[in-house]
């Protein structure tokens, strides 16, 4: 037998890395950014040829100008790096539980060169223009020229990688957090998604570049092809990045609400397919989502089977393609904010029907009758905002729909839109009756780590019926359990496989979504000195209430912190995550606005050629 006081004292640090682990990770952060002023400015100064050989062999494959060909390429191989990361990461955190800092999850070094990666080709990016690339191009505080894409891509790879330390600061002062949701994950995962528009305004602006001097685009037949495959590459990874908000539920372990899936779900497919329809043309939805499913489908073979990890589900998004591409046989570039406003509204109903029946089939919580009525009308208004949204952005990087006119403010109702069916979303309030169970643990097996099944007698006796879900969970042990609870009685409930109740790892809890109540009730839980919290044993029987979910499955989070200080934090990190929405924004708007100033009659006296589109030396 083991002794849980004893093991506890092993746990990995609840409040923050260790100071080893941070010294080493800041160390290699400023080594890592010497090394890359280094080669830039030795690029830029001549004294770094190989540079430049490799920018001229992109541009001779692609035809397109190096300085949005190459950091396509970086940027693409980085964010396979960073995404195999993070769900690897997950992974780990959801078997293994915490861990003792940046330097000890083999996960975190392909997220931070992935992301280091994105900074890297917004950089390089204005690190290889000669003059002002592009008529949208700025010019930097150090003389440079940087197009709008490098600025964009800039942006978001700062702030998925400030997130690293930022995380460490938000468990130092709250304690750790093992959800997904993190404010400061939201930042990392934010970051890595919305670079990738950059890179798809970094190459509209090479398009322009090229137009502006009337260089036609040439590259090799491979070239062009390998650049056809990047592009339907990079559109299938914008909806895998914005995917990637909906992970929790992916792994079975969600801590918010069931409904925020089917809102994550249509807002992705809105602004992904919609905007990759209009960007890659006939095929193009259907194409990213088929890009989607490789590459996810990769993923969980890579972290499932073969690391031996959780393995993740993911949604399919082919009904919503095939809308997408139905939609635009009608509406099409002509009209791309009409075109994702009515591919928005069938995202979000027929879409829903079509994942609420692949959700049944391959889910560890399948979506449930009683979330018809709420994920419908959530799906519907996500869905019509991220279409609307997707239209925005496909005609920014496309200069399509010209002649489309659209009601003023129209862009900003659907973003004021999706802040409200979030808002909606989040309140996770008490039930009005509390919950009890009488809980009986039948021992199966004979092996040397107790395995148990659950029965639950529960008081009121219809708690749980139309329940988003019911399960008994077990996790952070060396793997991962979600067991359904099937109703046997009037009130009685019992879990459909057995699950663990052992060891100085393990957490076993009753989870139940009833309304908009978030509910567990521990089971079984080890002690845990780094916190430090006493343990919850797992008797034969045993009687005990139902409380936020939260208080069970973050029992890291530290008590008793000052309601000021996390306002505070919240706040600075919502700055943060506004600014960089904002920068993309508005490299989109610029974008946009070139579009529509190169429509305007051209003047004399710049002898027919429009100002605003001729590039300067």
């Amino acid at each position: 037998m083991f002794d849980p006081t004893l093991l506890a004292a092993a746990q990995p640090p609840a409040g923050g890395a260790a100071l080893d682990q941070v010294a080493g990770a800041t160390a290699a952060a400023t080594l890592a950014t010497v090394a890359l002023l280094w080669l830039f400015t030795a690029h830029r100064s001549g004294r770094v040829h190989w540079l430049t050989r490799l920018t001229d062999w992109a541009e001779t494959q692609t035809g397109v100008p190096g300085w949005a060909a190459l950091p396509g390429l970086t940027l693409g191989a980085s964010l396979l790096a960073a995404v195999f990361g993070m769900y690897w990461d997950i992974s780990i955190h959801i078997d293994d539980g915490r861990d003792a800092g940046p330097l000890a999850n083999p996960a975190h070094y392909f997220i931070l060169v992935g992301l280091f990666g994105v900074l890297f080709s917004g950089v390089l990016s204005a690190a290889l223009t000669t003059g002002r690339p592009s008529p949208s191009a700025r010019r930097l505080p150090n003389g440079w020229w940087a197009p709008l894409g490098s600025l964009m891509i800039m942006a978001c790879g700062t702030v998925s990688l400030i997130a690293f330390p930022l995380d460490d600061i938000w468990h130092r002062l709250f304690g750790q957090d093992v959800t997904l949701w993190g404010p400061t994950h939201l930042l990392l995962i934010g970051g890595a998604s919305f670079s990738i528009l950059g890179q798809w305004v970094l190459q509209r602006e090479g398009e322009q570049a090229n137009r502006a001097r009337e260089i036609p685009r040439t590259g090799t037949k491979a070239g062009r092809r390998a650049a056809k495959v990047r592009d339907w590459a990079l559109a299938g990874s914008l909806l895998v990045g914005l995917s990637t908000f909906q992970a929790e539920f992916d792994f079975g372990v969600p801590q918010f609400r069931l409904v925020w899936q089917p809102l994550l779900l249509a807002l992705a497919a809105g602004i992904g397919l919609v905007a990759a329809r209009l960007r890659l043309g006939p095929g193009g939805a259907l194409g990213a989502a088929g890009f989607f499913i490789l590459l996810r489908g990769i993923l969980a073979l890579i972290v499932g089977p073969v690391l031996g990890q959780t393995t993740p589900h993911f949604p399919l998004y082919l009904a919503e393609a095939g809308i997408v591409e139905l939609v635009a046989l009608r509406l099409g570039r002509e009209r791309p904010i009409a075109f994702g406003a009515v591919a928005g509204v069938l995202i979000g109903t027929v879409g829903f029907a079509a994942e609420y029946l692949w959700q049944s089939v391959d889910a560890y919580l399948p979506w449930t009758g009683s979330l018809v009525a709420e994920g419908l009308i959530c799906a519907a208004v996500a869905g019509t905002a991220g279409g609307i949204l997707g239209g925005a952005v496909g005609r920014a990087v496309t200069g399509a729909g010209t002649g489309e006119r659209v009601p003023r403010g129209l862009i900003a109702v659907a973003d004021v839109a999706v802040v409200a069916v979030m808002a909606w979303s989040l309140p996770m309030p008490a039930p009005s009756h509390p919950v009890r169970a009488a809980v009986t643990l039948t021992d199966v097996g004979t092996g040397p780590h107790r395995e148990v099944l659950v029965t639950a007698r529960l008081a009121p006796g219809g708690a749980a019926d139309g329940a988003r879900w019911f399960t008994v969970t077990s996790w952070q042990g060396g793997g991962a359990v979600v067991a359904r609870m099937e109703r046997i009685a009037p009130g009685v409930w019992r879990a459909t496989r057995p699950i663990p109740a052992w060891g100085p790892r393990w957490k076993s809890t009753l989870r139940l979504q009833t309304g908009r109540a978030v509910l567990a009730m521990p089971v079984y839980l080890p002690a845990d000195a780094a916190i430090p919290v006493a343990g919850v044993p797992a008797p034969s029987r045993f009687e005990r209430s139902f409380v936020p979910d939260k208080q069970v499955l973050q029992r890291e989070q530290k008590p008793d912190v000052p309601g000021g200080l996390q306002g505070a934090a919240y706040a600075a990190v919502a700055l943060v995550w506004s600014a960089m929405i904002a920068v993309v924004a508005w490299g989109l708007a610029q974008l946009d606005g070139e579009r529509r100033r190169s429509r305007r009659p051209r003047s004399r006296a710049t002898g027919g050629r429009d100002p605003l589109t001729t590039p300067t030396a």
